[in-house]
Order: structure tokens, then C-alpha cells, then sequence
């Protein structure tokens, strides 16, 4: 294993075990803050696929397209099942959590990915298994659940009601 991919794969494992455990902590609902993780996600995805110059193949479009259908749905299966309450320590304030169903949506997706990648690899991909695009699914995952998040959230009077 080169130096690089054990990179990969050591940055990897953090991502994951750092998303599962916010899945599993309740934390306060801050739009300034929600987004922030999927587009620095999404921003360093994108700018680590365009450094990889390469020939764009048919099973590279499909596998993104599968990746991004798959990361859409999870998300809105994610944010769909979360649950709110008010902040036992912030008056007013909100937090949210999707429990351990989140997490399991969330390894269902890593799985699927993983499979895609060996298919890729099977299959000539080189762009849609790279490590940029792996990023860009994973931030489109947690784009699509913090929209649908930001969406349900109660409002101040639900937090309020709460006290």
C-alpha cells in the first residue's frame, strides 16, 4: 500500500467515525454552522477531481450518477428521520440528532460506495474512484440532509413551548 492511499484510507476512517458520532450526539440546529462541513467537503472534492487529469469513460458517468442518486437519497432519508428538541442548556435554542437509524443509513451508503468503487475499478473508472469524488458524495450526502434538516426544524416557539 502506497503512502498516499494509506493517507486516504486513514483520512477516510476519521470522516467516517467523526460523521457517525454527530449523528449520535445531539447538537445544536445552527444554520451558519450545518453547512459549513458539506461545502468544505464538496469545495475539496471538486479541486482534488479537476488536479486528476484524466479521460472521463462512460462507466466514470455512470458511477457518478449512481453515487450522486444514492448520496441524494440518504441524505433525505437522514435528515427525514431526525429528531429535534429543545436545548437542555441554550434557552430558545434547538438541537437535532438521527440516532443510530442515521448511522446505519450512513454505513448502508459507504457500503454501496465501497461496492461502486470495486466495480469501478473492475470496470477502467478512474475519476469516479478517485479520492476527490468519494468527497464530493459524501458532501452532497450531508447537503441534502442539512436542507431537509433546516427545513423541518421547529421554530423558536417549539423551544420555547419546551421550558
Amino acid at each position: 500500500m502506497t503512502t498516499s492511499a494509506l493517507t486516504d484510507l486513514l483520512l477516510g476512517l476519521v470522516l467516517i467515525a467523526y460523521i457517525s458520532s454527530r449523528q449520535l450526539r445531539w447538537r445544536p440546529v445552527d444554520p451558519a454552522r450545518i453547512f459549513k462541513l458539506p461545502l468544505i467537503l464538496s469545495v475539496v472534492g471538486v479541486v482534488l477531481m479537476a488536479k486528476q487529469a484524466t479521460t472521463i469513460h462512460t462507466a466514470d458517468i455512470v458511477i457518478l450518477g449512481v453515487s450522486a442518486a444514492l448520496a441524494a437519497t440518504s441524505g433525505l432519508l437522514m435528515g427525514g428521520i431526525t429528531r429535534f428538541r429543545p436545548s437542555p442548556t441554550v434557552p430558545g435554542a434547538v438541537e437535532s440528532r438521527s440516532g443510530w437509524l442515521g448511522v446505519a443509513i450512513w454505513f448502508g451508503l459507504i457500503a454501496v460506495r465501497i461496492g461502486l468503487d470495486v466495480a469501478g475499478h473492475r470496470m477502467g473508472s478512474t475519476l469516479a474512484t478517485s479520492t476527490g469524488t468519494i468527497l464530493v458524495i459524501v458532501g452532497l450526502n450531508r447537503l441534502i440532509s442539512a436542507l431537509v434538516v433546516s427545513a423541518r426544524q421547529p421554530r423558536r416557539s417549539f423551544a420555547m413551548a419546551g421550558r
